[in-house]
């Protein structure tokens, strides 16, 4: 079993059950580069300070770079008895180096120590996860681009309300997803502060350069307040905050998807690669990563919930209770870059069923508020218009037939303002095309969003 670092202060081992219940490095082991990393910055900095010697501070840096290497190469297996990766790598080096490697932890508390361990690392994962979602926003702006034109029904309340374009659609989630990235890239920005030097919790007596040791770091500065500085986890708590929300993005999206998908709408067909079928039936294609997606966004929000929980009644400093950050910023972590692997290509290799669209568009009376506004545009007051409307809907519905296919005697019947001209208001193509508004679905409006967009998308790339 290995040796607690602490063990001096105790009269006698520690249950093993205990020390299992303690124990992190089962999941903690994940963050053995950035610990060796904070590591070799700690150590440079004492070497340069004349806290330790220059020569010592190499001796414990080259060995650090060692561990880590085997540690890459499979040479060296981290010990799971070992009550954390922090207390493994420094027990390793001690073996290693002997009294040298005794000197490294001067200066640090564990507490500090794990404190930056987790900036560092979850730093690192905010770059793949923004990754991802940058490859998302460009396959559904190349998605947009090419479906400018693609007429389909725009929804509320899951019923049809007015035509609009798949395109404008599409740059819809392209627009949650640029502020699911923006979101990310403040997160990085906050979160690239250095506890390094809080120590426990009240500093340290030697003369520490801690402006050095965040600069070593690539972090923008060190952690003004000790206390904060091993206590906070207000990073952890804003990044699974950003992923639940992201993930929701997905999760509608997703949901979208399962009924575009189904017989009920057929507007899409997911491609083999990204579809299961059934084991009894046999006519069954089911969109279950968009499913998944769809369940794996209540764990999500879940590790969210778990994170302020945690943190809501905790005093300063440090409290074991924080130990349990890793495991729920970790599983949102992974969570969410493992949905957006296979969600990617899946919308990139999904087929559209376009006259379908058209089609359904075509049915529910989805131009009866560009019917409204062709009185409008007349003279009449809108109110008045839209009961007119709603009169003439009302009447289709009756001899079941639609506004375009109404005669124009039974618009007139309502008023004289009606002329030949309405139908050429109320056709599908007119209701979308002549929606130019900032923001609409007229393929000029959508294209000016896609490069909007991009322009956005690389301007965040950047920042």
């Amino acid at each position: 079993m290995a040796q607690m670092m602490w063990a001096g202060r105790s009269s006698k081992e520690v249950d093993s059950k205990v020390n299992d219940f303690n124990s992190s490095i089962s999941f903690d082991g994940r963050m053995y580069r950035h610990d060796i990393e904070g590591s070799i910055a700690h150590a440079t900095m004492l070497g340069e300070q004349g806290i330790i010697s220059m020569s010592d501070s190499l001796e414990i840096i080259g060995g650090l770079k060692e561990i880590l290497a085997d540690i890459e190469s499979g040479a060296l297996q981290l010990d799971m008895t070992a009550e954390d990766i922090h207390m493994f790598i420094e027990a390793e080096l001690t073996k290693r180096l002997g009294d040298v490697g005794k000197r490294l932890h001067t200066a640090r508390s564990r507490n500090d120590q794990v404190a930056l361990d987790i900036r560092l690392y979850l730093r690192d994962e905010i770059k793949e996860i923004k990754d991802l979602v940058v490859q998302l926003t460009k396959v559904i702006c190349n998605i947009a681009e090419n479906n400018t034109d693609t007429i389909m029904p725009g929804y509320t309340h899951l019923q049809r309300a007015q035509p609009i374009t798949f395109g404008q659609h599409m740059m819809a989630y392209a627009q949650m997803l640029l502020r699911d990235i923006d979101r990310l890239n403040d997160i990085a920005r906050r979160m690239n502060v250095c506890p390094l030097g809080s120590g426990a919790l009240a500093g340290t007596t030697y003369n520490i350069d801690r402006f050095r040791t965040a600069s070593l770091l690539g972090m923008d500065a060190p952690m003004v307040n000790s206390l904060d500085g091993v206590s906070d986890r207000d990073s952890c708590i804003e990044l699974a905050n950003a992923i639940a929300i992201c993930m929701m993005h997905l999760s509608r999206f997703s949901e979208e998807i399962i009924m575009w998908s189904s017989w009920e709408f057929k507007f899409i067909e997911l491609d083999d690669a990204y579809s299961t079928g059934s084991s009894i039936m046999p006519q069954k294609k089911n969109p279950d990563v968009t499913e998944l997606i769809r369940g794996k966004t209540g764990r999500v929000i879940g590790d969210n919930v778990t994170l302020l929980t945690m943190m809501k009644g905790l005093p300063l400093a440090y409290n074991k209770d924080m130990q349990e950050d890793k495991e729920a910023i970790f599983d949102a972590v992974d969570t969410i870059k493992m949905c957006l692997i296979p969600f990617i290509p899946m919308l990139e290799t999904m087929k559209l069923y376009k006259d379908n669209m058209r089609k359904a568009a075509a049915k529910g009376f989805i131009n009866a508020t560009d019917c409204a506004d062709y009185l409008v545009k007349k003279g009449m007051p809108f109110r008045d218009t839209n009961k007119i409307t709603g009169g003439l809907v009302a009447h289709c519905i009756s001899l079941d037939t639609t506004l375009e296919e109404l005669p124009l005697e039974d618009y007139k019947k309502q008023t004289d303002l009606f002329d030949n001209d309405v139908y050429e208001a109320i056709s599908l193509n007119t209701c979308v095309m002549e929606r130019k508004s900032y923001g609409g679905p007229a393929p000029e409006s959508v294209r000016a969003q896609i490069e909007i967009t991009r322009k956005k998308l690389e301007e965040l790339c950047n920042g």
